[in-house]
C-alpha cells in the first residue's frame, strides 16, 4: 500500500493533545509497518526526533503551506504522478477534496457540549470542518468509548466506520524508578520547594482549573486548622488523618496558554484566580514545560488531578498512572474509562467534592497505596504501539 499521513501537526516542537497523537502514532507506524510505503507530509523541515527517512517511508513539504487542508493536501494528492491509496489525517480534519480513500482521526465534541468555551473562529472551525470531516472520511478513527458513542449519537453515523484506538504512553520516560529523573533540578526550575499536587493540560475554560483552585484553597484551610488544633493540644495527630500535615502543600499548574499555532483562548481568568481567592503564594503556574521535565514533575507530586469537564482521552492519566502518582479526576466524559478503579472521582461542578477527594488521597496512606498499585495495573492496557496497530488494521480493510 501507498499510505500518505498528514504531518502537520505531528512536526510542531512543543506537542500536547493532538500533537502528541499524531506523533506517537507516525512513529510508532514506522517501527511496526516495514511493508507498505509511507510519505508524510509536513509544512516545514523536518524536526530531528520524527523517524529517519528510509526505504518506504519518506517526508514531502508542501509549497505552498498556506490554507493547509483546503489547497495544499487537495493540490498534492491531485498533482501526484502516482497517487496514494489513502491519505490519513491524525486531526480533525481531512483535506476538502480528494480523488483517493481519507481516514481522519476525531478526538472528541466538546464544542457541542461547551460551544462557550471557545472562541468565535475556533467553534465555527470545529463544528464546520469535523462535521464535514466526519460525514466524508471514509473511516473514523477515535480515541474513546465514549467519544464514539458521541459521534454515533450526534451525526448519525454507522458504528462501523468508526474504530477505537486508545492512545498510549511512554513507558520508557513514565515509570517509577531507574535512572534518569532529575527530580530536585526540575522542582528548582519551576520555583517548587515544597510538597505538592499537579494538574497537567492547556490553560483553556473546558480543563475546570478555577473549580480545582477553588477546592485547593480549602484544602489548605483545612490542613491548616488541623495543624493550629494539634499545636494547641485539642486535637491529637491520632485523631487526624496527616500524611500530609504540611501547611505549605502547592498546587502546581502545568500548562500553555496557547494552542499550535494560534492564541489560547479565555485562559486569563484562571491566571487572575489565584489573587482573587488571595493564595497566589500557593498556587505555580508552569506554563508549557518540556516533555523531558514531565516524569519527574510527576513522579514527585503527591497526586494528580484532573478536573476537566470534558475529554475525549486524557493521556495525562496514564502518565501519572506509569509514574506511580495516584490520580484525583472528574467522573464524566471519557475520565472513568481511562482510569477504571484506580482513579478516585469526583463531580467537576462542585468544589466541595473536589476538595474532599484531594483530602481523601492526602491522608489516608493505605487508600493511597491501593490506588497507586491499582493504577500501575491499569496502564498495562495501553501503548501507542497498540495504538498504531488498530490505525494499520483500517488502513489494510479499506485497501
Amino acid at each position: 500500500m501507498r499510505i500518505w499521513i498528514d504531518g502537520y501537526e505531528a512536526n510542531q516542537k512543543n506537542r500536547v493533545g493532538s500533537g502528541q497523537f499524531a506523533f506517537e502514532v507516525i512513529r510508532n507506524l514506522e517501527k511496526i509497518d516495514q511493508e507498505d510505503e509511507y510519505t508524510i507530509l509536513l509544512p516545514s523541515e523536518v524536526l530531528p526526533d520524527m523517524p529517519r527517512p528510509r526505504n518506504n517511508w519518506q517526508y514531502k513539504i508542501l509549497k505552498p503551506n498556506k490554507l493547509w487542508t483546503r489547497i495544499a493536501l487537495p493540490l498534492a494528492l491531485y498533482s501526484a504522478r502516482i497517487k496514494p491509496d489513502l491519505i490519513f489525517s491524525p486531526t480533525h480534519y481531512i483535506p476538502r477534496f480528494s480523488p483517493v480513500k481519507r481516514v481522519v482521526s476525531i478526538f472528541d465534541l466538546a464544542y457541542l457540549h461547551f460551544p462557550e468555551m471557545f472562541n468565535q473562529k475556533d467553534l465555527y472551525q470545529l463544528k464546520n470542518w469535523t462535521k464535514f470531516s466526519i460525514e466524508n472520511a471514509d473511516h473514523i478513527v477515535t480515541i474513546s468509548e465514549f467519544t464514539k458513542e458521541d459521534i454515533i449519537e450526534n451525526y448519525n453515523v454507522d458504528s462501523k466506520k468508526i474504530t477505537l484506538a486508545y492512545p498510549g504512553y511512554d513507558g520508557e520516560k513514565f515509570r517509577v524508578q531507574g535512572i534518569g529523573f532529575r527530580e530536585q533540578e526540575v522542582k528548582k526550575k519551576y520555583g517548587i520547594k515544597e510538597e505538592y499536587i499537579i494538574a497537567l493540560g492547556t490553560i483553556q475554560p473546558r480543563k475546570n482549573y478555577i473549580r480545582l483552585i477553588e477546592a485547593f484553597k480549602n484544602v489548605i484551610l483545612s490542613e491548616t486548622k488541623n495543624l493550629s488544633r494539634m499545636r494547641e493540644g485539642t486535637e491529637t495527630s491520632s485523631e487526624i488523618l496527616h500524611s500530609v500535615q504540611d501547611d505549605n502543600l502547592k498546587l502546581v499548574i502545568v500548562g500553555k496558554t496557547t494552542g499550535a499555532g494560534r492564541e489560547g483562548w479565555k485562559f486569563q481568568e484562571t491566571l487572575d484566580a489565584p489573587k482573587r481567592l488571595v493564595i497566589e503564594d500557593k498556587v505555580i503556574f508552569t506554563g508549557f514545560a518540556v516533555s523531558e521535565d514531565l516524569p519527574s514533575l510527576l513522579l514527585g507530586a503527591k497526586a494528580f488531578v484532573l478536573p476537566s469537564l470534558w475529554e475525549g482521552f486524557g493521556i495525562p492519566v496514564l502518565e501519572a498512572m506509569a509514574s506511580g502518582t495516584p490520580v484525583i479526576v472528574s467522573n464524566v466524559s471519557s475520565l472513568p474509562e481511562v482510569a477504571g478503579e484506580a482513579g478516585t472521582y469526583f463531580d467537576p461542578y462542585s468544589v466541595g467534592d473536589i476538595a474532599e477527594k484531594i483530602e481523601e488521597i492526602l491522608n489516608d496512606e493505605k487508600l493511597r497505596k491501593k490506588k497507586i498499585e491499582l493504577g500501575l495495573k491499569r496502564v498495562q492496557d495501553f501503548s501507542w504501539e497498540k495504538c498504531a496497530t488498530e490505525i494499520l488494521k483500517v488502513f489494510q480493510e479499506l485497501k
